[in-house]
């Protein structure tokens, strides 16, 4: 299971990688379908139900579409620690 999930966070990151020159619509589908992937390996990974499935596949699309737009701004979201969040410029 273990390689499933390096190959695909391994294909995420150079799918990311190759969104450089990608309108912000576009970049904003593939944040969607990205983050919506990423959540179906966490859920399979965990070995979650049809429910849960579901909404690992939407919590991850909402997160793609945070971190497509985000790129877009060069602003990134960090955490304080308390379950809250900031935004300040990407390093």
């Amino acid at each position: 299971m273990k390689t499933h999930i390096l190959a695909g966070l391994s294909a995420a990151i150079l799918a990311v990688s190759a969104c450089s020159d990608l309108t912000p619509e576009q970049r904003t589908v593939a944040g969607v379908a990205g983050g919506a992937a990423a959540g179906l390996i966490a859920a399979d990974a965990l070995k979650a139900d049809d429910d849960w499935r579901l909404i690992a596949a939407l919590g991850g699309a909402a997160a793609g579409t945070v971190v497509a737009q985000n790129s877009q701004s060069r602003q990134c979201a960090y955490s304080r620690g308390d379950g809250t969040y900031y935004t300040a410029a990407c390093p």
